[in-house]
């Protein structure tokens, strides 16, 4: 769910829009993906927006979709982020 890329991790997600709140759900592990819920619709990219803040005010680091716009799965790009950094900030371990 997360992988090395140039610029930096790229994070395999599964995003829940119209949701009560932001939040990190659970591990989804048949898709081996990382689901996330946020509050906004996904009309007209008001739930990537909301994804992309979330993300870059959770994980101190700029966010960019890089797959998926269209789709609930998604692959975000954590620029200049380092695996071990990601994992301890999202309670994750040993999943890259």
């Amino acid at each position: 769910m997360i992988r090395k890329h140039p610029e930096g991790i790229v994070l395999k997600l599964l995003v829940v829009p119209n949701a009560k709140k932001n939040e990190i759900a659970e591990v989804d592990a048949a898709r081996n993906r990382l689901k996330i819920r946020v509050k906004a619709p996904p009309a007209e990219g008001r739930a990537n927006k909301e994804l992309v803040r979330f993300l870059s005010k959770l994980l101190g680091v700029k966010a960019e979709i890089v797959r998926g716009e269209k789709n609930r799965e998604k692959d975000v790009l954590l620029k200049n982020a380092k695996p071990e950094d990601i994992e301890k900030k999202l309670g994750l371990r040993g999943t890259g």
